[in-house]
């Protein structure tokens, strides 16, 4: 990407799309096309996924949402319903036919999700692999919304494995739009420092991992944690810049990082 000047990153080495590490979901809440597009004029080179939060896509005017998929697609961006939506499908007995509308109003990307209901084991194998045969790439996310639902490291990593045999792309491991109270945060947004050493120390692909941080300071923390390409997700559209130069060394936390390094110093997360 062209820039007005060619300073060079302090963090070297940022892969331009289409990557598989370092990966940006944005969760959009509720732009509109105009919204989206200036969106897209300022950061679609750094953003690989857009998530239509929960059900937001539903309570769209249909040509709305047909512009706003137009747009996201021609910047070459991915773009999902919420996983929310998919386990309403589920409930209502409609799977089939979400997924052909899915299809057919443009959308690239299913979540499988059940932050809500339940799935048993087989139905949720099967809804990953009949939205890769309905010509979508699949994510599968982990965890309840439900604070008193906590992650238990060993089931993660079985679900996980079990996920990516069955053919979804990545998993997303349950932040909410919030950030608080879920996944590996307490109430007030803050990492469960231990319960996130023990998720990370079971994967064999942290490539094949997102971690859903909506708050500036959690991807801080990620970033400082694990490097510039982990995975991320429900990155707030207004953010998406940010996070792009805390990655490449461009914001004072990362850059003071390398000054560290440089001099032989280690600075604590």
């Amino acid at each position: 990407m062209e820039t007005w000047f060619p300073l060079g990153d302090p963090v070297p080495g940022r892969q331009a799309k289409p990557r598989r590490q370092g990966l940006t979901m944005v969760i959009d809440k509720g732009l509109g096309p105009a919204a989206t597009r200036d969106l897209m004029a300022v950061a679609a080179a750094h953003i690989d996924f857009v998530k239509l939060g929960f059900g937001s896509s539903l309570v769209y005017p249909q040509a709305v949402l047909v512009e706003k998929i137009r747009i996201l697609r021609e910047a070459g961006v991915y773009v999902c319903p919420g996983g929310t939506l998919l386990e309403v499908a589920v409930y209502k007995g409609a799977v089939k036919e979400f997924l052909a509308a899915a299809a057919r109003i443009g959308f690239t990307h299913i979540e499988v999700s059940e932050g809500t209901i339940d799935l048993a084991p087989d139905v949720r194998r099967d809804l990953i692999r009949r939205a890769r045969d309905t010509g979508f790439g699949a994510l599968a996310e982990i965890g309840k919304k439900d604070p008193g639902r906590a992650l238990v490291p060993e089931e993660v990593w079985r679900q996980a494995a079990e996920d990516l045999a069955a053919g979804a792309q990545v998993v997303i491991i349950e932040g909410r739009d919030s950030g608080r109270g879920v996944g590996i945060y307490d109430a007030a947004g803050q990492i469960r420092t231990a319960l996130l050493e023990a998720l990370a120390a079971g994967f064999d692909d942290m490539d094949r991992v997102m971690w859903e941080a909506p708050q500036t300071q959690q991807q801080q923390a990620l970033l400082l944690r694990f490097g510039p390409d982990i995975n991320l997700g429900n990155v707030q559209p207004a953010d998406a810049l940010a996070l792009e130069a805390m990655r490449r060394g461009l914001r004072g936390d990362t850059f003071r990082r390398c000054l560290a390094a440089a001099q032989g110093q280690r600075i604590p997360t």
